[in-house]
């Protein structure tokens, strides 16, 4: 128990939370810095769990948990976990939605779905003690638990109480920064996402960068959108997606734009024939994974176009309402490129300047075509054997970009 006339204890946890070195931790380093504080203020904690709402794409919270005897864990939680038959009756649902504080006693929950859950079994727990986190993503909660046979006593829980508010604040922060950080890379990619909490922001500000661009567009979408209901057309583009994105971003593109059933992607190297390699592997994994989809009312085929060349790389837009994107003649010439598809029949074409920069064992022309808005006719080439791409699987990756505050 809590030793009498030692309540600087308590305020030693209140100025940690408060604290910058506190508000420097990640969430693994927070819920071990406070449950060995705890102990050493003498208070039985052999669980401590954050459930933690968050705003994710994918993930609608995660729960860390810490044990003096195990360490730090994390459990990403998916979007319906709170609805799961193993969560929907918990305590710790009833005060994340009342905001309510809750004392469990294990013994008398008998086999309670929620107590074999991956954050309770096994631990030989006696007695919970949970509290609300309110947060702007949704009520998020703190359990506070113990293996004592005889629970927590009162005044122990008015100690757990009584720090709830820093807590909550150091919470806070660190799902605002998770929020920030995740939300950029999910709607404008990684790179960019980099360049803007660095302080790109203004308009007109660019930068040029050599890259190899990428241009994936999804054929008969027109005809499929005319044909199939709406919500049909939204699980087929996600199908689509799932099977091109991947393959550009496990070889280190960038994508940077969604245009309808397109996808425009980047890949920066330490040299241009690494940029290129990479790329053209993406295209031919894109492609292959598009392949083996088979669906009982569409043909998911795509044309990818790819293309080296010099783009400005930076903010356009109006007042407060801009748009981070790619701009310049190469970016016209890959899209050229990629309508071209259609015309020639080929799954996948790119530029002379690209293929320059493969082994030219591995390009076949398939002569000049002329494309819209430029003067002189393009020669154009396809890959004589894509699985040979995959067999070359290039040892350079590309260079991460770096990014520098302009403001």
């Amino acid at each position: 128990m809590i030793r009498q006339g030692r309540t600087h204890e308590f305020f030693d946890i209140i100025e940690w939370l408060s604290g910058d070195e506190c508000h420097d931790l990640a969430e693994a380093g927070l819920a071990s810095g406070l449950g060995r504080r705890l102990r050493a203020a003498g208070l039985p904690v052999d669980r401590l769990v954050l459930h933690l709402r968050m705003l994710h794409s994918e993930l609608v919270g995660r729960a860390v948990t810490w044990a003096p005897d195990g360490g730090v864990s994390v459990y990403h939680r998916r979007h319906g976990y709170l609805d799961s038959e193993m969560f929907a009756g918990s305590p710790v649902r009833r005060v994340m939605e009342a905001g309510k504080p809750e004392v469990v006693h294990y013994s008398d929950n008998g086999n309670a779905a929620w107590m074999h859950s991956d954050v309770f079994q096994g631990r030989q727990l006696v007695e919970c003690f949970i509290v609300s986190l309110g947060n702007r993503e949704g009520s998020s909660a703190v359990s506070f638990c113990t293996a004592s046979p005889r629970g927590f006593s009162a005044a122990e829980r008015a100690f757990l109480k009584r720090i709830v508010p820093a807590l909550r604040n150091v919470c806070e922060l660190n799902i605002l920064r998770d929020v920030e950080q995740r939300l950029l890379d999910t709607y404008i990619g990684s790179s960019t996402a980099r360049r803007i909490l660095a302080g790109n922001v203004r308009r007109g500000h660019a930068e040029t960068l050599e890259v190899a661009l990428l241009l994936c567009d999804l054929r008969g979408f027109t005809e499929l959108s005319n044909s199939l209901p709406s919500a049909r057309i939204l699980q087929l583009l996600d199908v689509y997606f799932d099977r091109v994105v991947p393959a550009i971003t496990r070889m280190g593109g960038e994508v940077l734009k969604f245009m309808g059933d397109s996808v425009l992607a980047f890949f920066h190297g330490d040299s241009a024939e690494a940029a290129a390699a990479v790329a053209v592997e993406a295209a031919v994994v894109a492609l292959r994974r598009l392949a083996r989809v088979r669906l009982p009312d569409a043909d998911l085929r795509a044309g990818i176009a790819l293309h080296y060349g010099k783009v400005s790389y930076g903010n356009i837009g109006s007042g407060n309402r801009l748009d981070f994107t790619l701009i310049g003649p190469d970016v016209n010439l890959v899209s050229r490129i990629q309508a071209a598809c259609n015309s020639t029949g080929q799954s996948l074409l790119m530029s002379e300047r690209f293929a320059g920069l493969l082994d030219r064992t591995q390009t076949l022309p398939v002569g000049q075509h002329r494309l819209r808005g430029f003067a002189a006719p393009a020669q154009l080439y396809t890959l004589h054997d894509p699985h040979r791409i995959l067999r070359l699987r290039p040892a350079v990756r590309p260079a991460t970009l770096t990014c520098h505050a302009k403001v």
